[in-house]
């Protein structure tokens, strides 16, 4: 696992949904599980722009397709 130099990108390979998690993970260098897990937990606290945010950027962001 290594962090990326050129930008953020959705992961589909890696990815459950979108992509979002697993290109947050491959972009900060931190572990997909505790990515997943964090956005879950923030979700169920009641943080319900979570959703949304992860709407958008799965929508927005570019794919690494490879």
């Amino acid at each position: 696992m290594s962090v990326r130099t050129n930008g953020f990108r959705l992961n589909k390979n890696d990815g459950k949904i979108m992509g979002v998690c697993a290109g947050l993970a491959d972009y900060s260098g931190m572990d997909l599980m505790l990515i997943r897990v964090l956005a879950v937990l923030l979700t169920l606290c009641g943080v319900g722009s979570t959703i949304i945010l992860y709407l958008l950027i799965g929508l927005i962001a570019p794919s690494n397709r490879y």
